[in-house]
């Protein structure tokens, strides 16, 4: 979709509303298609790189309300700034194409953020989804784990969303800094194979790293679920259409968010608090996967609504200080850790997209699934 993020507009994420929901710190997700493999070689690679150039040209079109964070320091001079902290990640590793040189690649021209695995399995890493064939190993293989240490190496979160339970241990066991699971809910509350279990919960804490509770209603709340999935199946739903998939993504949402029961906002809450039982209150923060999601909880519909989450962490019991962490004290804690002293992240600057790396079309950078 032809969408200025500068303007007020349609779907979850803008700066404009980030500004009314007093957003400090967003990861702009480059999320490619796996149907990019399909294309031959360097097609998934250079979609993330076109994706990829409409974050610098938004630095570029919006200098006061939004800058680079390429680690902890940059990320509180834009806060000192009053400006949105913006930090590039991709969601999926089929995206460096099983080429560290591709990462890297990424790394220089301002990636901080790598979700390992998105709902398709690679060679070199197994999702939370079935249908795994043969190929796939039961975790991480030795490449797998190589990416992670390279992560490391770099200053690059490792997030573990999407990834499988086996995936999921063995990338804690080898690395040597904090990671996120940056879109995930907890399993006690309802199974769904994208969420959490207790003890990954207690795993994750036990690296220091930090989950974060998504509003994707889907994974939320079983009845939820459920009723989307009815929902979908429905001819009105079928017959809604658009220029290209984003817009059409769009549309879907809107007709889900009108359609579907609401479920409330608490339920994210519910959540949150769960989290903070099992792992501890330095270790839960908030992964809302806006624009990446279907239906939100009612009260949450875009980036105005973070103060409703707020009081409602309020009204549990949390305190200022508590629910600063929760907000994004925890993961911008991680961040820091991980972009810091003894990682390239702490040095390397922005390096621009040449003119032939950047989009030939106006798909949003955006574009987390």
């Amino acid at each position: 979709m032809d969408h200025d993020l500068t303007l007020a507009g349609s779907g979850h994420l803008d700066l404009a509303r980030g500004r009314v929901g007093g957003l400090g710190s967003l990861v702009f997700v480059n999320w490619v298609d796996p149907a990019y493999l399909e294309q031959g070689p360097g097609a998934a690679r250079d979609r993330t790189r076109a994706l990829l150039g409409e974050f610098h040209r938004l630095l570029r079109r919006a200098p006061g309300a939004i800058r680079f964070a390429g680690n902890g320091e940059l990320l509180a001079e834009a806060h000192r700034a009053g400006a949105l902290a913006g930090i590039p990640g991709i969601e999926g590793g089929h995206s460096i194409e099983e080429d560290l040189d591709n990462l890297v690649w990424f790394f220089e021209h301002g990636v901080r953020v790598l979700t390992l695995v998105w709902n398709n399995h690679l060679s070199w890493i197994r999702s939370c989804r079935d249908g795994a064939g043969p190929g796939v190993p039961a975790g991480l293989s030795d490449f797998g784990r190589d990416v992670v240490r390279t992560l490391n190496e770099l200053g690059m979160v490792c997030d573990l969303s999407h990834a499988g339970v086996r995936a999921f241990y063995d990338a804690l066991e080898t690395s040597s800094r904090p990671v996120i699971a940056s879109h995930s809910a907890c399993s006690a509350l309802h199974a769904h194979p994208r969420n959490l279990d207790d003890d990954q919960l207690r795993a994750l804490a036990g690296n220091g790293g930090v989950v974060g509770i998504v509003f994707c209603t889907a994974f939320l709340d079983a009845e939820a679920q459920a009723e989307e999935v009815r929902l979908r199946k429905t001819a009105a739903y079928q017959a809604i259409g658009g220029r290209n998939d984003s817009e059409q993504f769009v549309r879907q949402s809107e007709w889900l968010q009108r359609e579907a029961r609401p479920l409330a906002a608490e339920r994210v809450v519910d959540h949150i608090c769960h989290a903070v039982e099992v792992a501890g209150i330095e270790h839960v923060g908030l992964g809302s996967d806006f624009d990446g999601i279907q239906r939100t909880p009612q009260g949450l519909e875009s980036a105005a609504c973070y103060p409703i989450l707020a009081e409602g962490l309020k009204n549990r019991g949390f305190h200022g200080a508590e629910i600063g962490r929760i907000m994004g004290g925890n993961m911008e804690r991680v961040f820091a850790a991980v972009t810091g002293a003894g990682s390239r992240a702490a040095t390397a600057g922005l390096v621009d997209l040449p003119e032939s790396a950047r989009p030939p079309s106006p798909d949003p950078a955006h574009e987390a699934r």
